[in-house]
This record gives C-alpha cells, sequence and structure tokens, in this order.
C-alpha cells in the first residue's frame, strides 16, 4: 500500500510532520523507514544506510529540509566519533532535550537521513557524527550550530585521503562557517584545520599517537614538541585551550573555561574517553547547558554501540572492544585488562583493504598474556604478533577464537578487540 499524501503527514501517534518538510522528503522518509525496518528483521545489518540512500534519490534536498528548524552539531575525526556522540546526546538528554543521533554510528548522509526522518516529528536538537571525509559536505547541507573537531590520523588508507588533504579541506569548509567550532588543541593537523573558522573554542583534550603529526601542515617544516606543547618555526602552534585538564595525561580533573576544576568520573573506561567527555562538554555549553552539567549527566553512558560492553559469546564473559588504526590501538591498550585477549582483523570496505597499519601498533605490550589472533585476515596479524615478540595462537573463527581464549584464561573476562567489521559481526553472531 503506498502512502497518502495525509497519511506521510502523521506517525501512528498523530504526531504531525513539520509543514517545511515537502511532499518529496516525506515520501523519501516513508521508504526509509520501510527499507531500514526491512533490514533489520532480515539481519542485514543495522537498517540505517540502505534506507537513507534511498531517501536521498527520491529526496536529494531532504538533509537541508530535515536540518531546518533545529540545533544540529557535527562531531568529527579519525577516532572517538561514536562516543563523543553519545556522550553530548546524553548530556542534552538527560536535560529535557529530545535528541536526534545516528547512534548505530553510520556518519555518512544516508546515515544523516535516516536519523533527522526517524526524528522528524520532534523540535530537539540533533547529535551527528560525521566521517571526516564528509565534512565539508554535511556542513553545506546540515547548516550546524556546532562542529566539533576531534583528530585526524591515518585510517582507512586503501580509500581514505591522506591527513593533510583532509585537513585542508576542512580548513576550506570552516572558513565561512558561522557554527561555533569547537577543536583539539593538542592535533596540530586539527588546527589547521579549525584555524580560520570566524568562533573557535580551544580544548586540550591530549593526544598519545603522533606520527601522523610530524609535519607541519602551514609550512611542511617539522613540528617540534615539548610536552603538551607543540611548535614550527614558521609560527604555526598550540592554541592556548579554554578547556583542558589539571591532571595532564590522566585527565580525571577538568579546568572549565571560567577556570573551575571539576572531576570527570565515567562508567566508560580510559583517559581517550575522558577527554571524548570534556570536547562533548565543551559542546553542551554552546548548546546552553553547563559543562559541569554535562559532565555529570555523562556518567550514565555505560557502552557506546556495543563498545566496552561486557558479553556473554558462548559462555564465555567477554569485554567489546573496538580499534581500527595505530592511533585507536594507542589509546586502547591503556584499557585491556590483564587476561586473554582475542584480536580480530578483517578487512572488508568498511574496514579498508589495506591492513598494513598492523605494522604501527606497538603490539609489543601485549608480551607474556594469552593472545588468541583471529579474523579474515588473522594471518597477517600473526606475521605482525610474532615480530612483535608476542607468543600466541590463531584461530581463523572469531568465536571459535573466543572460545580457546577463555580456555586459557578460565575464569577471567576475554578482552575481544576488533576492527569495525569483526567487532560488528561478533556482537551479531555471538553476543547476548
Amino acid at each position: 500500500m503506498v502512502a497518502t499524501p495525509g497519511e506521510l503527514a502523521h506517525d501512528g501517534a498523530g504526531s504531525p510532520v513539520p509543514d517545511r518538510i515537502t511532499l518529496r522528503t516525506r515520501l523519501g522518509m516513508v521508504v526509509a523507514a520501510g527499507l531500514n525496518g526491512l533490514s533489520r528483521r532480515l539481519g542485514a545489518g543495522q537498517g540505517t544506510v540502505l534506507g537513507g540512500r534511498a531517501g536521498l534519490a527520491i529526496a536529494p534536498g531532504g538533509l537541508a529540509e530535515l536540518a531546518a528548524g533545529r540545533r544540529v552539531a557535527l562531531i568529527s575525526g579519525t577516532n572517538g566519533k561514536t562516543t563523543t556522540t553519545a556522550l553530548l546526546a546524553a548530556a542534552l538528554r538527560s536535560h529535557g532535550s529530545a535528541v536526534v543521533t545516528n547512534s548505530t554510528g553510520s556518519n555518512m548522509p544516508a546515515g544523516h537521513f535516516a536519523a533527522l526522518a526517524a526524528g522528524a516529528r520532534t523540535g530537539g536538537p540533533a547529535v551527528l557524527e560525521v566521517d571526516e571525509g564528509y565534512l565539508p559536505q554535511s556542513l553545506a547541507a546540515l547548516a550546524p550550530a556546532v562542529v566539533v573537531l576531534l583528530n585526524l590520523s591515518r585510517d582507512q588508507l586503501d580509500r581514505s585521503s591522506e591527513v593533510r588533504m583532509v585537513a585542508e579541506r576542512w580548513r576550506g569548509a570552516l572558513a565561512g562557517t558561522p557554527a561555533t567550532v569547537i577543536a583539539n588543541a593538542d592535533d596540530p593537523l586539527v588546527v589547521h584545520g579549525a584555524r580560520d573558522a570566524a568562533s573557535v573554542i580551544w580544548v586540550g583534550g591530549g593526544v598519545r599517537w603522533r606520527a601522523d603529526a610530524a609535519g607541519c601542515p602551514a609550512c611542511g617544516g617539522g613540528i617540534a614538541y615539548d610536552g603538551e606543547a607543540w611548535s614550527c618555526r614558521c609560527g604555526f602552534r598550540r592554541p592556548s585551550p579554554q578547556f583542558g585538564f589539571a591532571d595532564g595525561p590522566a585527565a580525571r580533573t577538568a579546568v572549565l573555561a571560567d577556570g573551575r576544576l571539576v572531576p570527570v568520573a565515567l562508567k566508560l573506561p580510559g583517559a581517550f574517553n575522558r577527554r571524548n567527555a570534556l570536547v562533548a562538554a565543551a559542546a553542551a555549553e554552546v548548546f546552553g547547558l553547563s559543562a559541569r552539567a554535562a559532565l555529570e549527566s555523562m556518567r550514565v553512558v555505560e557502552e557506546v554501540a556495543g563498545r566496552f560492553a561486557l558479553r556473554h559469546v558462548r559462555g564465555v564473559p567477554t569485554r567489546m572492544l573496538l580499534a581500527k588504526n595505530p592511533a585507536g590501538w594507542e589509546e586502547l591498550l591503556e584499557v585491556v585488562t590483564p587476561g586473554p585477549v582475542v584480536i580480530a582483523i578483517n578487512a572488508r570496505v568498511a574496514d579498508g583493504r589495506d591492513p598494513s597499519w598492523l605494522w604501527d601498533v606497538p603490539f609489543e605490550r601485549l608480551a607474556g598474556r594469552p593472545v588468541v589472533a583471529t579474523g579474515e585476515r588473522s594471518l597477517d596479524l600473526s606475521v605482525r604478533l610474532h615480530y612483535a615478540g608476542v607468543s600466541h595462537e590463531r584461530v581463523p573463527e572469531p568465536l571459535g577464537a573466543v572460545a580457546r581464549a577463555g580456555e586459557l584464561g578460565p575464569g577471567q573476562v576475554v578482552q575481544f578487540v576488533g576492527n569495525y567489521t569483526a567487532f560488528y559481526d561478533l556482537l551479531r553472531a555471538g553476543a547476548h
């Protein structure tokens, strides 16, 4: 049955769709909802991409229509997008906002259309993560009030631009934006991308991985690091942050823009998540919520799209972790607790076909622990672990790998670390 224009104007509860949304976009919304629902029922995915693509094909201008009339925050960067999006959404939601967000991590235009279409009948803010390559396009379509920039590092090497190219595109797109930009002052590439924006709030979020920012994006010279400070002889240097941490890398005590000290206590593990929380808190202030209240509200977040969650995989207690590139691994190794570890690596389109990044991951830190290599590229991983001096077993099938790790550490929680498709495959196949 095809919906009539009158039916397209209301959801099942009779809530009206805003008048500004054209009939064409309403049709795209109906098609998107139907296809995404079918995708979920068939177990073909998380039900955001297929319908979103169809909706955009029907209504190419639908994103602008769906975003009009609401305040939009865009969160972009190579690492931490999904978590920072979830933290900001939780803070705004806990203070009465009906937040629209792409919680499944579908961070390209199709995912944005699906999220905004699903929330079209609410007037609250939209908090959307954005693939770093799509940020200029999303800025033009969504006219955000806030743009959050986290970091830039090598990722999906076979299909993504070199990170300096991404930073340069950010710089051009942000130069004319009226949005408030919340940017990581500790990443030279992010600073370069944000430096020409009219309104920038700098956050001293910290970075561990600096290998992709050794060269100056402004002049091509070398970046010199001195503790938290960095600079180039051309004059390009770290800006003074309005938000930071009193205890440096530990990131347990935030210094807010007004100088107040606030403890950062999350259920999510790791200093990198506390840094994400501070960035989200700075963004929350643009929406009228104090950073202190925002940080307190974020304590309710225990997992993000399955990440950091404790699941039982065929009876084995398993902590689910995701790492997709050297920068992510550099941070994640901080929270990999003692006990057996399963590392799962695939190299599909969503992961990037090129797994050479494995050679930049400091796997040496796992030496002396029970480690099981798995996934479609477990042979590549096994070679890397061998040269890292990490004694391990290889079990190509992930469910079998978790079972084996459970045998190697009876009674202990298995740490499962997978890249994108390996992580979500295990969630669907064996976690409950």
